[in-house]
C-alpha cells in the first residue's frame, strides 16, 4: 500500500514527473514564442548579404517584418562603406572576364538560374509574400516570372547587336564597309523597389549577365531576401565571382551608387522624387529610370463590360494597388458607366482579403502603415473636395480596403499623383477624343489601356496617348518581361524588357575596313 507523503511535500516520483513536464511547457511556449507568432510557424531564417561573391554577415542587422503580422520573421544586414567598396574592387577585377564570356557559357548561367527559380517556386513564393505582404497567388506569379526573365535573358546572349553597314553612300566611302559590334558598358548600379522585389531586381541582374557586365545591387530594405535568395542560386553557377553582389544599405551608402564614376550605367526603379534627383547627381554615367505613374483605363460602349470589369478589379487592386502600372483612372463612356460602375464596385467589395499566405487572399495589406496612412489622407481630401465615395474608404493598420471614388477633379491628389494604393476613381465621358484628353492630362506617362472593338479608336489611342505602352482590351498592367516597357514625362527614361536593358548597358563600336568587293 503506497503511503501519502507528508503534508506540504511531494514524493519524489511526482516530482520527477512534475520537473519533466514543466521542461516540456517551457519548451513548448519558448519555441511558440519564437517561431509562429513572427511567420505563422517557420524558424526565423538569417540571411547573409552576397559582397563580391561571398556571403558575410556586418555589425548592422536589418531585421525584415511581415507586413501583415507586423512582425520580425527574418534578418540579414546593411553593407557599410567598406562593403560597397570591397564589392566594387571585385567586380571591376572581373571585368574582363565577363566580357570574354562566350555566348553559349552565359547562356548556361541563365537558364541554370531560371530553372532554380522554376524548382524554387514554391518556398521563393513563400518568402516573397511574407517580406512583401503581397498575397500568394501574386508572389507566385512574380516567380514565375522571375524565371522567365533569366529565361529570356539566356536567349538573348545568344544575339547580341551587331550589325553591317555599306559606307558607299557617299563618294568618301567607296570601298570601305563598316562592322558595329557592342561592348558592355562596365559596372552597374542597380537599385530596385520593395513592390516586385525579385522580378524588377532581375531585370536588372540578368540583362547585365547576358551583355557581360557586372552589377551591384541594392534591393529595397523592406524587401531584401528575394533577392539574397536569388544571390543563393547564382552563387551555385559559374558567374565570376565579383560579378554579382547584393547588399541593402542605407540611403547614404547606396546614394555612393549614384555618385561613384566607376560605375557606368546606374539602373533605378522607384518614386520621381527620387529617380530625378538621382539622374542630377550621376554625373556622367548612363541613366535609366523607371518612375512609376497614375496609369488611365478607357472603357467605350463597343467592349466587353463584363470582361473590362473583371480586368480593371485586377488592375485596381492587385497587391493593394502598389503597382507601377496600377490602373488608377478609369474613364468609362456615359452609355455604359452605369452598368460598369455598379459591377465594379460589387466586385471591389467582394474581393477577399486576409493574410497574404492564404492561396485564397485577392487583396492583403499595404507595405507599412504609413503609406496606408497616406492613402487615406489623399482620400479624405478628395471627399472633402466633392469626390463621392462609392465603396471602401477605411483604413485598419497597414491594411486599406478597396476604395472606388467618382466626382473627381483632375487636379485631386487621388488623380493627379501616383496613389500607389488600392484606390480607383471612375469617371464617365461623352466623346473618345476627351477620353485621350483626360488620360494624357497628368505630368506621368507610363502605360495606358483601352477596351474597345473598333479599329479607329485603337489607331487613335496608339497615335495620341502620351504614353510608353498602350494595351488594348485590358488594362495598363499588362506585362510580359520581353515587352519594351518605359514612360515619359515624369515616368521615367528609357527602356526595360530584357533586349532594351541589354542595349542600354552595352556601347557601339564601329570598326571601318576595306570593303571585300569593289
Amino acid at each position: 500500500m503506497q503511503r501519502s507523503p507528508p503534508n506540504g511535500m511531494v514524493s519524489l516520483d511526482r516530482i520527477c514527473i512534475l520537473s519533466h513536464l514543466f521542461k516540456y511547457i517551457i519548451k513548448s511556449l519558448s519555441l511558440t514564442i519564437r517561431t509562429a507568432p513572427r511567420n505563422g510557424g517557420f524558424a526565423m531564417n538569417t540571411y547573409d548579404i552576397y559582397v563580391g561573391g561571398t556571403f558575410k554577415k556586418t555589425d548592422e542587422v536589418l531585421q525584415v517584418v511581415n507586413p501583415y503580422t507586423g512582425l520580425v520573421f527574418a534578418e540579414t544586414y546593411l553593407g557599410g562603406e567598406k562593403d560597397l567598396e570591397a564589392a566594387i574592387v571585385k567586380a571591376l577585377s572581373v571585368e574582363n572576364v565577363m566580357r570574354e564570356l562566350r555566348s553559349f557559357q552565359r547562356y548556361k548561367i541563365l537558364c541554370h538560374i531560371s530553372k532554380e527559380i522554376t524548382r524554387k517556386k514554391d518556398h521563393l513564393s513563400s518568402v516573397l509574400a511574407q517580406e512583401a505582404g503581397k498575397p500568394l497567388v501574386y508572389a507566385a506569379a512574380e516567380i514565375d516570372r522571375s524565371a522567365q526573365t533569366f529565361l529570356i535573358a539566356a536567349e538573348e546572349s545568344k544575339r547580341l547587336p551587331r550589325e553591317y553597314i555599306s559606307l558607299d553612300w557617299s563618294p568618301a566611302g567607296i570601298n570601305r564597309e563598316g562592322i558595329v559590334k557592342y561592348f558592355p558598358i562596365g559596372l552597374v548600379a542597380g537599385i530596385s523597389p520593395f513592390n516586385f522585389p525579385m522580378n524588377l531586381a532581375a531585370h536588372k541582374i540578368a540583362p547585365a549577365m547576358a551583355a557581360g557586365c557586372p552589377i551591384i545591387l541594392k534591393p529595397a530594405s523592406a524587401t531584401p531576401l528575394s533577392t539574397l535568395e536569388l544571390a543563393k542560386i547564382v552563387d551555385e553557377t559559374p558567374l565570376p565571382k565579383g560579378a554579382l553582389s547584393i547588399i541593402p544599405m542605407s540611403r547614404s551608402t547606396g546614394g555612393k551608387l549614384v555618385t561613384d564614376e566607376r560605375f557606368k550605367l546606374l539602373t533605378f526603379t522607384g518614386s520621381p522624387e527620387v529617380g530625378w534627383q538621382m539622374k542630377k547627381q550621376a554625373g556622367k554615367k548612363k541613366v535609366v529610370l523607371e518612375l512609376g505613374g497614375n496609369a488611365g483605363v478607357i472603357v467605350t460602349g463597343s467592349a466587353d463590360i463584363d470582361f473590362a470589369v473583371k480586368r480593371c478589379l485586377i488592375g485596381g487592386f492587385a497587391y493593394s494597388g502598389q503597382v507601377c502600372i496600377h490602373a488608377q483612372r478609369i474613364f468609362v463612356e456615359k452609355p455604359v458607366f452605369d452598368e460598369f460602375t455598379e459591377k465594379f464596385v460589387e466586385g471591389a467589395k467582394n474581393l477577399k482579403s486576409g493574410d497574404p499566405l492564404d492561396p485564397k487572399t485577392q487583396i492583403s495589406v499595404m507595405i507599412d502603415e504609413p503609406n496606408a496612412k497616406r492613402v487615406e489622407t489623399w482620400v479624405r481630401e478628395a471627399i472633402d473636395g466633392g469626390a463621392r465615395l462609392l465603396c471602401g474608404g477605411n483604413k485598419n493598420g497597414p491594411f486599406f480596403e478597396p476604395t472606388v471614388l467618382s466626382h473627381t477633379e483632375a487636379s485631386m491628389k487621388v488623380n493627379c499623383l501616383e496613389i500607389f494604393g488600392p484606390v480607383v476613381t471612375l469617371e464617365h465621358y461623352e466623346d473618345f477624343q476627351e477620353a485621350v484628353r483626360s488620360v494624357n492630362d497628368t505630368p506621368f506617362g507610363l502605360q495606358a489601356g483601352v477596351f474597345t472593338n473598333r479599329l479607329d479608336e485603337i489607331n487613335m489611342a496608339f497615335d495620341r496617348l502620351d504614353v510608353g505602352g498602350v494595351i488594348i482590351n485590358d488594362v495598363p498592367t499588362f506585362r510580359v518581361d520581353h515587352m519594351p516597357y518605359g514612360g515619359i514625362k515624369d515616368s521615367g527614361l528609357g527602356r526595360e524588357g530584357v533586349k532594351y536593358a541589354i542595349y542600354d548597358m552595352m556601347e557601339p563600336k564601329i570598326l571601318v575596313q576595306p570593303s571585300s568587293y569593289n
